[in-house]
């Protein structure tokens, strides 16, 4: 990796794993995502945009125009990565007023302003997108992004407005055109079962050929329901006849979600996604996921920053029990460079050669390794970076093993230098 991308990491992980210059960090960082005035707006602020744009945002996100995040997902891919799962980092921000009044949004001069103000630029944005990336890559889609009418169709679970489905129909159109999957975002529990609605409906349009899927659902490890909600669409795929696309990732709203929803440890939330892995890879039913139906065809993408999740899953990928399904590994750019770097090794000494485009998977062969990155104005992506550094103050020992990592990365390559290594 490049000593600029090591000497970053070590100095986020440092700041997040330290109790001292942590809060004043997060809120410096907060302070910037909500802030209304130029000044501290880094998108009007070109001083601020020069810092931010040279430290947290070289480390997390993939640049602000098509230029510059081709030259980030080239670069990625040089390191021997299989590819990126990219996503537009521009979110709707609502008043209280508008939030409080999400029905008003369908009809009249508050309809015509929520599709030219957000469903518009949010469509664009996502074509975009997927116009950046190539067969192999994933782009991820977060349906609030689209603003009022999609947040009163989901916590309603009603279908999206007539203008809502339109964009949402030209971008999976153009990604069924481009072969490059979709990954629908799981969002906060209160309108994750309109998502589901939706994630359902568009996988039955799209993911007809056996094994490769199009569009993906995701499912969050570390609540109680995951394994009743995914084992149901996993028996709907089976009785309808198309492929599940499933990204398992551990969790991203422990701050929002009701507490008594999720489990009660992290030993119960590593027993569930390792559980899930296992029956998914393998195509079996187990004592986590169980329906009385054929296992489906399944597509998979693993969200984990966790190495010894994704040791088991290599492991059970190798055996002969692996079901040869589409399986993706990914970790967010800028952090856990440690696990990324040692699923890459581990895939080069396997010998598996980067895929030929449209080449199926092989049983045995390693999982494909991807960095999740974000594009978009410095400005645009300052919620992104925000929730980023609160995911490290939440993970403080899997932030001081990133911090360690670097740090012995960089005096190794120090004494490489003077000949000591």
């Amino acid at each position: 990796m490049p000593l600029a991308t090591i000497l970053r990491t070590w100095t986020s992980t440092a700041i997040s794993s330290s109790r001292i210059l942590l809060p004043p960090s997060l809120m410096f960082m907060s302070t910037l995502a909500h802030s209304e005035t130029a000044l501290l707006n880094p998108d009007k602020n070109p001083f601020l945009r020069w810092f931010l744009k040279k430290t947290f945002y070289a480390q997390f996100c993939a640049g602000e125009n098509p230029a510059e995040v081709r030259r980030t997902i080239d670069g990625l891919k040089g390191l021997g990565f299989n590819g990126v799962v990219l996503g537009y980092a521009r979110e709707v921000v609502l008043t209280d007023a508008q939030t409080r009044d999400l029905a008003a949004c369908n009809d009249g001069a508050a309809a015509e302003e929520c599709v030219r103000d957000e469903i518009k630029p949010w469509a664009a944005g996502t074509m975009e997108t997927l116009r950046l990336t190539q067969p192999g890559d994933f782009v991820s889609l977060k349906f609030s992004g689209a603003g009022r009418q999609a947040l009163y169709a989901l916590t309603n679970r009603l279908p999206p407005s007539p203008p809502l489905k339109k964009a949402i129909d030209e971008i999976c159109d153009l990604a069924a055109e481009r072969n490059v999957p979709l990954l629908f975002d799981a969002e906060q529990t209160a309108i994750q079962a309109g998502i589901d609605d939706w994630t359902l409906a568009y996988q039955r349009k799209y993911n007809t050929k056996p094994g490769h899927a199009i569009i993906y659902g995701t499912y969050q490890a570390y609540l109680k329901a995951t394994p009743a909600v995914l084992g149901s669409h996993l028996a709907i795929a089976s009785k309808e006849g198309f492929t599940l696309g499933v990204k398992l990732v551990r969790g991203a709203y422990l701050g929002s979600d009701p507490r008594h929803i999720i489990h009660d440890t992290k030993e119960d939330t590593d027993n569930a996604y390792d559980s899930i892995t296992s029956s998914l890879i393998r195509r079996k039913w187990g004592p986590t996921l169980n329906q009385d139906v054929a296992f489906p065809q399944v597509s998979i993408v693993l969200g984990s920053h966790n190495l010894e999740s994704m040791v088991k899953a290599r492991q059970i990928r190798a055996s002969p029990e692996s079901a040869g399904t589409e399986l993706a590994i990914a970790q967010l750019q800028g952090m856990a460079d440690e696990v990324s770097c040692e699923l890459l090794m581990t895939r080069q000494n396997s010998g598996s050669e980067l895929p030929k485009e449209g080449a199926k998977q092989q049983p045995s062969e390693a999982p494909r390794v991807y960095k999740y990155i974000v594009w978009g104005t410095t400005g645009e992506c300052m919620k992104y970076l925000l929730r980023r550094a609160h995911e490290n103050k939440d993970a403080v020992a899997r932030t001081r093993q990133g911090r360690d990592a670097a740090w012995a990365e960089l005096r190794r390559r120090a004494k490489a230098i003077v000949g000591l290594a």
